[in-house]
């Protein structure tokens, strides 16, 4: 099987791009999985610090590590949104195979600071862990949006500079980049999401050097998808739409029978609600 720098390096010299989608349930990760089978797809689970809270770190890795040897497929774990350098070394610990160190709030100096001691750290534990940098602040949730969120980087003047990008990478030796592009966590309801700079990220890529990875994924337009995909973006996360497509399928189930008390019979249209999702978006991202 290819390592998961392999894929990631091959998807960029094809032009496309691995989806990133997040869980913190059994739910979601079968949901996401069936599609992956269906469309034969190496995929990238992650866990936010608190969705790994809820599912368990080491639980999570288990999981992911079972698919992975009982299909004998390309699905890899990322503990996504990192704030801390105990997070960081829980992840490591429990077997993960990429961590993304959230500096986006920081000051570049002192980012660019710590971001050095977890590619350190992480490296002399295990050189094959992928570690991915923020440089950028692009909010903090993955909900239903009624407004920008607080300090987000939209404006053209805020977004990620080509050159800070490049100095990151070089003072940090981070094998990923997340830059902020015009993207937001969370979407919303009714309306698409603020417009990427695909020029900014085209520049970001060949100032920064490595892979980029786009967050916030969901409420983004598929034509600006696509764009992004072109300009340098080597994988895409996906988070409240799975989240949103949770809930449309329990509510689904809870009104068509409301009198079911059993689990999984409430719960299987919501991994159908997922499958669809995560199914449309490796569609697009491979561009089947």
């Amino acid at each position: 099987m290819k390592s998961l720098k392999e894929i990631i390096n091959e998807a960029e010299s094809r032009k496309i791009a691995i989806g990133h989608f997040n869980i913190s349930d059994c739910v979601a990760l079968k949901g996401i999985f069936k599609a992956t089978q269906e469309f034969n797809l190496p995929v990238l689970i992650g866990v936010s610090e608190g969705e790994r809270d809820f599912i368990g770190t080491k639980r999570a890795a288990l999981l992911v590590k079972n698919l992975r040897e009982e299909f004998n497929w390309p699905i890899f774990l990322n503990a996504d949104h990192t704030h801390s350098f105990e997070k960081i070394k829980e992840a490591v610990e429990a077997g993960f195979d990429a961590v993304l160190f959230d500096g986006g709030k920081l000051l570049l100096e002192e980012n660019i600071k710590q971001a050095k001691a977890v590619v350190e750290y992480v490296k002399s534990i295990n050189p094959d862990i992928l570690v991915e940098g923020e440089l950028g602040y692009i909010g903090g949730s993955s909900t239903i949006l009624k407004e920008i969120p607080e300090g987000a980087a939209i404006k053209e003047e805020d977004l990620t500079k080509p050159e800070e990008a490049s100095r990151f990478v070089k003072e940090t030796g981070v094998d990923l980049l997340a830059p902020a592009v015009g993207n937001i966590h969370g979407m919303f309801k009714n309306t698409p999401n603020p417009h990427l700079n695909i020029s900014r990220i085209k520049e970001i890529r060949e100032a920064a050097g490595v892979p980029l990875v786009l967050h916030g994924g969901s409420g983004i337009r598929d034509e600006e998808f696509l764009a992004a995909i072109d300009a340098g973006v080597s994988i895409i996360h996906i988070n409240t739409e799975i989240r949103l497509a949770w809930r449309n399928g329990l509510n689904a189930a809870l009104k068509e029978n409301p009198e079911e008390i059993v689990p999984y019979k409430l719960l299987s249209p919501a991994v159908e609600e997922i499958r669809k999702i995560v199914g449309a978006r490796l569609k697009l991202f491979n561009k089947i």
